[in-house]
């Protein structure tokens, strides 16, 4: 295994608060907190939470889709600590909401930063971050109960897989895949080879387009099918 030197001039959080006011997926448990124990009464504050598994800033495992899929909790500390290249369609989304990302778009970003390089996560940022406190307009959906946002093309994840060799992907929006997706194929595909599937990131505008490197903190849920994540993008 080779060990790197990293060297950064700043950090970058990349994860939304957890509030009981989140934008939750259709079905999802309601986030809450209760007070278990105050200051004036206890001498100390501490509350009890509940929150779904994929709620927040959050890492999919691949038992989410695979009966026998590896849990959360099986995930490396060198996964965990990936290269990571961020790729901006926030114009393309902004124009069709529910923007499926082409292998074009990624011929695009080659042509003026280098080919994407092997292992690493690549990040959508749609733009979709700054609608993270309006959860209709984060979802948006339409009169037939369908979420209309983007995400990758099937054909687009797999190239990446493929003939990049990325270990996987993450996106501001609440789905690699695009809303109105049933097969949720991105997913499938990437946790397939048990990789990296980051869902309602933020700041990925604030992040270079290459060079970034990532400290994924999740809770190893054991048997888990996704944690909330802390993620820190650590910058050159």
């Amino acid at each position: 295994m080779s060990l790197r030197t990293l060297q950064f001039s700043n950090i970058i959080d990349l994860s939304h608060p957890i509030d009981a006011n989140i934008p939750l997926w259709p079905g999802d448990p309601a986030v809450l907190f209760d007070d278990v124990a105050s200051i004036a009464k206890d001498g100390y504050f501490l509350r009890s939470f509940q929150i779904g598994e994929h709620s927040g800033t959050h890492m999919n495992a691949p038992a989410s889709f695979f009966e026998d899929g590896m849990t959360i909790d099986g995930y490396s500390s060198q996964q965990l600590t990936p290269e990571a290249v961020v790729i901006d369609v926030s114009v393309q989304a902004q124009e069709l909401p529910d923007y499926a990302v082409t292998i074009e778009d990624l011929h695009h970003w080659e042509q003026n930063h280098g080919v994407i390089p092997a292992g690493c996560v690549v990040l959508f940022y749609t733009g979709y971050q700054h609608y993270w406190k309006t959860p209709e307009r984060f979802f948006n959906m339409d009169a037939q109960g369908v979420m209309r946002f983007p995400g990758l093309a099937a054909e687009t994840a797999r190239f990446l897989l493929e003939k990049r060799k990325v270990s996987g992907f993450g996106i501001d929006t609440h789905g690699v895949d695009p809303g109105a997706s049933a097969e949720h194929q991105v997913n499938r595909l990437t946790l397939a080879q048990s990789g990296i599937v980051l869902e309602c990131l933020t700041n990925l505008d604030r992040l270079p387009p290459r060079g970034v490197t990532l400290m994924i903190g999740l809770l190893r849920l054991r048997g888990g099918s996704g944690s909330p994540v802390s993620v820190l993008a650590l910058i050159p």
